[in-house]
């Protein structure tokens, strides 16, 4: 690294990395060293577009750029691992877009392989980095709602999605589970632990993934979770945490809010506001930057073990509903 400046580069230039750089300015001392794509027009566009000092045509081109210190991965679903561990032998430090992976075998790959080569890794889960979530987190740890009972959360997109969509392939790791239901899952887990229990039921596309899935989960303690995912109806998107003194709720939107609201008997209705500029991935780039500053090579936010647990939750249920991709 380069004094206090952290050297970023992606790999993989569609949607989502483009969201990623659009934000990445915001986190001080990141500096935007260089892009990979499999075609070189496409990296030359997106460098000049987003300010990025180098373009390379190909992703072992950006993990042999010496004046690169952490690539963010941003492939589809399928190409997760191959790029992650392309960069980890590169002795890269990597932050992965969720899923890590699309199973647990792979993602465990992924982190034997980044302890072997001592080198930063961490699941883009960037709703765990919110300070909206975090601030929700720290109440609920303090019993500020009491005891924790259960938790509601959704994630629909509006369909039909074409059947040529990514979503809808297999061999892309497509459904509205690793797109969607991750984010209800890694709620329910930051909030109440790894479950004791997990029943699901899902309808199925012609291709074999989820159109839309419903999951519930139990606790040892008796705390219940109901979570749903979906990709052909727009559901409400917010999420509730309830306790025995109170509950939280997350507004539309919850895996990336601004806001929630605390409910308690007997007391007036508080709201906590997070106003912050761009999208909301400079948290998690942030995040990355203050654990290379530390010296730690994962994230107490986003710990590899909480990887692989949620990553065995959604194995678990796509052995329940049938999906398997190929």
């Amino acid at each position: 690294m380069t004094g206090q400046n952290v050297r970023w580069g992606i790999l993989g230039l569609g949607g989502i990395a483009a969201a990623f750089a659009a934000d990445l300015p915001l986190v001080p001392g990141a500096e935007l060293a260089a892009v990979g794509s499999r075609d070189q027009a496409t990296a030359d566009a997106f460098a000049a577009r987003h300010g990025f000092a180098r373009a390379h045509g190909s992703y072992a081109a950006l993990a042999a750029d010496d004046e690169v210190d952490v690539v963010y991965i941003a492939t589809p679903h399928a190409y997760h691992h191959a790029g992650a561990l392309l960069c980890i032998e590169a002795g890269k430090h990597v932050l992965v877009e969720k899923p890590i992976t699309l199973d647990l075998p792979t993602a465990a790959q992924l982190v034997e392989a980044s302890r072997i080569h001592g080198v930063f890794l961490m699941e883009a889960m960037w709703m765990r980095c919110n300070p909206a979530i975090r601030k929700a987190a720290e109440l609920v740890e303090e019993g500020t709602i009491g005891w924790v009972s259960s938790i509601h959360a959704d994630f629909g997109l509006q369909g039909p999605f074409a059947a040529e969509h990514r979503l809808r392939a297999p061999s892309l790791g497509g459904g509205a589970l690793l797109d969607l239901g991750v984010y209800p899952i890694h709620l329910a887990h930051l909030f109440m632990g790894l479950p004791a229990s997990v029943q699901a039921w899902a309808h199925l596309t012609p291709e074999r993934v989820d159109e839309h899935t419903g999951i519930l989960l139990g606790w040892q303690s008796g705390a219940v979770g109901a979570l749903t995912c979906s990709i052909n109806g727009e559901s409400r998107n917010a999420a509730s945490i309830t306790g025995t003194d109170g509950r939280i709720d997350f507004p539309p939107g919850f895996m990336v809010p601004r806001s929630f609201t605390l409910s308690r008997a007997g007391k007036a209705l508080e709201t906590f506001e997070f106003e912050f500029p761009g999208g909301g991935y400079q948290f998690e780039a942030a995040e990355v930057q203050r654990c290379l500053a530390a010296g730690e090579l994962e994230s107490p936010l986003v710990s590899q073990a909480t990887t692989l647990e949620v990553m065995n939750l959604l194995d678990s249920i796509r052995e329940q509903i049938g999906v398997f991709y190929q």
